[in-house]
């Protein structure tokens, strides 16, 4: 048979040098610094409460006692001398326009009107007297009777001369009996007659109502 031609052994690319991994440089282990000593945190000693001031109970405004009102000095009625009682007025005849009021308007002084003074006591005592032609009447009193009493008497309008103004009117009650009051202006609270002193009072004015036609 034919020779064979020589087998030629496969050729191989050449082998590559086997490549060492970089050599790192070693690590060095971390380097922590020194361990600071731990640092404790200040010590403040204990804070205390605040110290409340001590509390007043409120204060309560002073009471001061109720005042009391002014004393007054005591009144005393005026002082009179012993004397007799004289007392003064006027009588007059109203108009027929105010027959029935209070007015003395267009009023007319009535003459010869009796008035009357009555006291009481153990004895009613009595005393009487007219009036002038300006219808004024001074009475004098009994000499049974002072100032002193004076308060138990009244003066009464009796009657009018005169029939068309005759029926006695209710002013200042000459009707019922008017209370005497004490005449106080300087110089004119006494009276001398007959060298008899009297104290002097007044009432009144009196009046009539007049007839008037309807």
């Amino acid at each position: 048979p034919p020779a064979k031609p020589p087998v030629k052994p496969p050729v191989y690319p050449p082998t590559k040098a086997p490549v060492k991994p970089p050599v790192k440089p070693p690590v060095k282990p971390p380097v922590s610094p020194p361990a600071k000593p731990p640092v404790k945190p200040p010590v403040y000693p204990p804070t205390k409460a605040p110290v409340k001031p001590p509390v007043s109970p409120p204060t309560k405004p002073p009471v001061s006692p109720p005042a009391k009102p002014p004393v007054m000095p005591p009144v005393y009625p005026p002082k009179f001398n012993r004397s007799l009682v004289a007392v003064r007025g006027t009588v007059f005849c109203k108009s027929c326009k105010y027959a029935y009021s209070d007015s003395l308007t267009g009023a007319k002084p009535v003459e010869g009107a009796l008035v009357r003074l009555l006291c009481k006591g153990r004895k009613k005592i009595v005393a009487e007297t007219e009036t002038d032609k300006n219808g004024y009447f001074l009475l004098l009193g009994p000499k049974t009777v002072t100032n002193y009493g004076f308060r138990g008497c009244r003066v009464y309008l009796v009657k009018s001369k005169d029939n068309k103004c005759n029926k006695v009117s209710k002013l200042y009650n000459g009707d019922v009996g008017a209370v005497l009051r004490p005449e106080k202006a300087p110089g004119k609270s006494k009276l001398v007659i007959n060298k008899v002193i009297y104290g002097l009072f007044t009432v009144g004015p009196f009046a009539f109502n007049p007839v008037c036609p309807k």
